[in-house]
């Protein structure tokens, strides 16, 4: 037997009769109906129900959201301007009034969550809540938004079992995964709480109104912020375009094997890959040219072939690297990881802005499957995140979808692809002909694509192909026309 809401049995110590009972119960059940009905909301209506949040004593971060809205055709209603701090970490007092009670405040008085308010507060200041559910298809928070929250030890209350563990005595976290709670009101801040969305591909209403999908758009500058909307935007329009690294050099096992399931992913999805297993990270030295799809582990600061003067992610480009503090500032373009990936042009990642603990950070391998059967952003990482209340994070537009177009439609029209970058299309329509035996076909698909999008990475893997076939001379004087013709391309 499923367990009252707490908000609902609050509600009836606090006085409620059976009567109020059977209606806050009987509107849970059509609520919860209504969003099985409609998990997730269609993606034509998904705009009109996206929620934007903005720190109005930071200016750049109500233009990040004004830009968004436009972009995305948000309403602009949908914006909620609150003062805040402009520090990257507040204290719980801080968070409490000046964010979570605010914000909720005012998803409830607009509609966003459907609750009743009584006149009872949690230990830590909140406002307790009958929650019925919500229709927020996602959380937007901009560039100036508080990014984590410090432990108070006067607030730490033993949450068992969990606390029996001391890496969970803590109350410390992100900003943003506390208000994937917004819709749980009175939950114990202490240690994390379940995500109900966790590798449920099919989530029911209940399990979708629990659970307010959050997302960031943040980075170094402003510029940088406004940048993933613009470089999600421009993806889904031309596809992925780019290679693949993998770099499986991390100290645990488990995280090995979601990284050798990436490999097998990605090159399922026909991408050229470059694969490390270590035990070093990258070497400075290593092939980088278009590196649109990245995943590895587990150094504390992005570095080799990542930290190359000039270097660029294409548009679009998603990127996760495993470290325990991967975001815990987001104001750097060498410290940590997220900051440095979204300032080298990576349009979509996830990170930690304190120690998650390798079980509870966002798997990879869940997240790049979601993204490659069609979801958004926002989607995929809930999917792949076991816990709320803890420490990730994830930055980016939460509608872009990665494989909005596919590669039929890549190769339908190579010429409305960016020059430097569509050869990479015909790669992966070769990789993919080579999976099915069809090696002739592969050929005559690289020759056909040199001709219409020339670049050096289409010529390189056109020629190994041709040597292969005992024609070395002719492969040499590929490489080598290309060479002579090859402007500079993303990531080189």
């Amino acid at each position: 037997m499923q367990k009252e809401p707490t908000g609902v049995m609050q509600a009836v110590a606090n006085g409620e009769n059976m009567k109020s009972k059977a209606r806050i119960l009987a509107k849970i059940s059509v609520t919860a109906l209504a969003l099985a009905l409609n998990p997730g909301l269609r993606p034509a209506g998904i705009a009109d129900n996206v929620v934007i949040v903005a720190n109005s004593d930071a200016p750049d971060s109500v233009a990040i959201a004004m830009h968004y809205a436009k972009v995305r055709s948000v309403p602009a209603a949908n914006v909620i301007a609150l003062r805040m701090s402009t520090e990257e970490t507040i204290t719980w007092r801080e968070f409490v009034a000046t964010i979570w009670e605010p914000l909720e405040d005012e998803l409830v008085r607009r509609g966003w969550i459907d609750a009743i308010g009584m006149d009872l507060f949690d230990e830590v200041g909140r406002r307790k809540y009958a929650v019925f559910g919500h229709k927020i298809a996602a959380l937007v928070v901009c560039r100036g938004v508080p990014l984590r929250i410090a432990h108070e030890p006067a607030l730490f209350r033993e949450v068992m079992p969990l606390t029996s563990h001391p890496e969970f005595r803590t109350n410390q976290g992100a900003v943003d995964s506390e208000l994937s709670l917004l819709a749980q009101t009175d939950y114990p801040i202490n240690a994390s709480v379940a995500n109900p969305l966790f590798r449920n591909p099919i989530p029911s209403g209940e399990d979708l109104g629990r659970v307010v999908k959050v997302s960031r758009l943040d980075g170094p500058t402003a510029a940088d912020a406004l940048g993933l909307v613009d470089r999600a935007v421009e993806a889904e329009r031309t596809g992925l375009l780019g290679r693949a690294y993998v770099d499986i050099a991390g100290p645990h096992e488990s995280g090995n094997r979601w990284l050798e399931s990436v490999v097998a992913r990605v090159k399922a999805l026909g991408f050229d890959v470059s694969v490390g297993r270590g035990p070093q990270t990258m070497a400075e030295s290593s092939r980088i040219d278009a590196p649109v799809l990245y995943f590895g582990w587990y150094a504390p600061d992005l570095n080799g072939p990542f930290g190359l003067p000039g270097l660029r992610f294409p548009p679009g480009a998603v990127a996760v690297h495993i470290h325990s503090f991967s975001a815990h500032t987001l104001r750097s373009t060498s410290e940590g990881w997220c900051g440095p990936l979204v300032a080298r042009g990576v349009t979509a990642t996830v990170g930690n802005v304190y120690e998650p603990y390798l079980e509870f950070l966002h798997r990879p391998d869940l997240m790049l499957d979601a993204l490659a059967r069609g979801e958004n952003l926002v989607d995929a990482a809930y999917y792949s995140l076991p816990v709320l209340s803890w420490q990730s994070i994830v930055i980016g537009d939460p509608l872009y979808r990665p494989f909005a177009a596919g590669l039929p439609a890549q190769m339908r029209d190579l010429s409305a692809l960016p020059r430097e970058l569509a050869g990479y299309a015909v790669i992966r329509r070769m990789n993919l002909l080579d999976a099915e035996g069809r090696h002739a076909d592969a050929v005559e698909a690289g020759r056909s694509g040199l001709r219409k999008a020339p670049n050096l990475a289409l010529a390189l893997a056109l020629a190994q192909r041709i040597r292969v076939s005992g024609d070395r001379e002719a492969a040499a004087w590929m490489v080598r026309d290309a060479v002579e013709s090859e402007s500079p391309s993303p990531g080189t």
